[in-house]
């Protein structure tokens, strides 16, 4: 247990605000960071039932939805910070308090194996309306947004909002092929709908919570997967930001796994089909009724598939394969001449790896929160198999004319130790599809049940420095670029804190270039831990997903 290092409030709270509230801001931050800081995650995961029980949520991805909006203004030179927020799961909430139970699919949830399978299929993946617990990642301004439930309501929305920094839409996603639509604003939830509103062959159940961005043309990359009980059908795809067209970029066949990110070069997108496969073909959800449970034991003897996709046209052109691994995050990819074949092009993948899915089971709340007995089975070493390791994969020699048919090794450029590497990586968004030499993460040193720390990754020497303040738990950070800045690495880091001492966040600015303290934002109450967030600076066009 780790009792010095308390995080409890940060699972188990309720805290919010529906109408903005002023935040107390010590210390400075730059002007440059004006704009709008939304997170999401889960807020809380127990609720009273009205026959007089409790239900609970059992894993840290199930908790009750939520978003969180910092907004970053300037008077006279001073900064102010305002803060809200909203669960956007009213309808669930109040089914599972009248009923005493969650009849969706979750991520790791159980379920009762006795209730009827023709049940479980007719709901299978049609979540009802408000019930879709979507809380992983968010999108500003997402390409296809006008084809969303409140696309035909947003010249109206803009107007009723008024100031709204360039934000025009904002969407929550998740492992499923369902975005949510959340007044970006007020952030009650307008409904949601599936892939295919964008395009009707995109009829799979799975896709990517990371869609990917590209950070000169808007366009957003995604995957779907359609489970079958032998192999699964990958359909990439891209949504024009300036037409809100949607393309299938490509169509095959392989092992269906849980796939959390995918990769996007300057003329590729790149699937790595990692080792999380799904029992019978993720057939199997039907039963468990959770991703989780379907997942099977790690098998080191099947080989990673990489799939690597023209972004022009061309469809599927290469196919790699490496030593088995698991991975939550990938961070970037970039395209270098071949230095053996100058005509051809290596791509380099870079992302959080580890090497077995222990981690999954980590993070059920019990094993995580530091007041409850059993994360003292995570504790120390014994959390090691759980922990990232910061690498780099080539794919080298690509070349349109090879196409698919032949599998060629993946080669391991570099594989960081655990105690200097990250989860919930970031980079400086302007720098995705390009060579970049710095990686912003959080850490896990095993000095508490949870994260201990932020870290700043340097590729070159892969060497890195840190942000730590005992019993203060930080969240993911988010690069906010100088745009007067002539380095990667001019900007601030963007990431919500908790006090575990106080009970209480704050949103921390941090120099990017150090890890010195710039201020802070103190909150009146703790934020629970979440995922991922995004940022749209006032006058930028895009929000940044990575």
């Amino acid at each position: 247990m780790s009792v010095s290092w308390p995080n409890d409030v940060g699972f188990d709270t309720d805290y919010e605000e529906h109408e903005p509230v002023p935040l107390t801001v010590k210390g400075k931050i730059p002007e440059y960071a004006a704009g709008v800081l939304y997170r999401t995650g889960p807020l809380g995961f127990k609720t009273d039932t009205k026959a007089g029980g409790q239900w609970a949520a059992k894993h840290w991805f199930d908790g009750f939805a939520c978003v969180h909006r910092f907004e970053i203004d300037f008077e006279n030179g001073e900064p102010q910070v305002t803060y809200r927020s909203r669960r956007t799961v009213d309808q669930l909430l109040e089914n599972v308090r009248t009923n005493g139970k969650l009849d969706d699919i979750t991520f790791a949830s159980k379920r009762d194996p006795c209730e009827s399978i023709f049940q479980k299929v007719m709901g299978m993946f049609t979540p009802r309306q408000n019930n879709n617990n979507i809380a992983v990642t968010l999108s500003v301004n997402m390409p296809g947004a006008a084809l969303m439930p409140g696309g035909d309501t947003l010249e109206k929305r803009v107007q009723v909002n008024g100031h709204t920094n360039g934000i025009d839409s904002l969407h929550v996603k998740t492992d499923s092929a369902h975005v949510k639509t959340i007044d970006p604003v007020t952030l009650e939830s307008q409904g949601f709908a599936s892939h295919s509103r964008l395009h009707p062959e995109l009829k799979g159940a799975l896709a990517a919570s990371h869609t990917k961005t590209d950070p000169v043309t808007g366009d957003l990359f995604n995957y779907n997967l359609d489970l079958g009980l032998s192999k699964g059908t990958y359909r990439i795809f891209k949504t024009s930001a300036s037409t809100d067209k949607t393309d299938i970029l490509a169509t095959f066949s392989g092992i269906s796994s849980y796939l959390h990110s995918l990769f996007l070069s300057k003329n590729y997108v790149i699937l790595c089909v990692w080792n999380a496969f799904y029992s019978y073909g993720g057939v199997s959800i039907l039963y468990h009724k959770n991703l989780a449970d379907t997942i099977k034991p790690f098998d080191p003897n099947t080989k990673a598939k990489w799939y690597v996709i023209d972004r022009n046209g061309k469809g599927l052109v290469a196919t790699f394969d490496s030593d088995p691994f698991f991975c939550f995050h990938s961070v970037n990819a970039w395209e270098e001449a071949s230095s053996s074949d100058p005509a051809k092009t290596d791509i380099i993948c870079e992302l959080a790896l580890y090497d077995n899915t222990d981690v999954i089971h980590r993070y059920y709340y019990d094993n995580i929160m530091s007041l409850h007995p059993d994360s003292k089975n995570y504790a120390g070493k014994k959390r090691l198999s759980c922990l990232p390791s910061h690498v780099q994969y080539r794919l080298p020699c690509i070349d349109h004319g090879l196409g698919s048919s032949k599998t060629l090794p993946a080669e391991l450029i570099f594989k960081a130790d655990k105690a200097i590497s990250m989860e919930l990586p970031t980079i400086n968004p302007s720098f995705l599809t390009k060579r970049h030499r710095y990686t912003y993460g959080t850490t896990d040193r095993l000095k508490s049940s949870f994260m201990d720390g932020l870290v700043k990754f340097e590729n070159v020497t892969q060497k890195a420095i840190f942000w730590e303040t005992e019993a203060h738990t930080p969240g993911e950070p988010i690069f906010v670029a100088n745009p007067e800045g002539t380095e990667e690495d001019d900007g601030v880091l963007l990431s919500v804190v908790l006090d575990g001492n106080l009970g209480k966040s704050y949103m921390l600015v941090l120099d990017a270039r150090d890890l010195k303290e710039l201020g802070r934002a103190e909150m009146r109450g703790p934020m629970s831990f979440g995922f991922h967030g995004t940022y749209k600076a006032v006058g930028r066009k895009y929000g940044g997903d990575i």
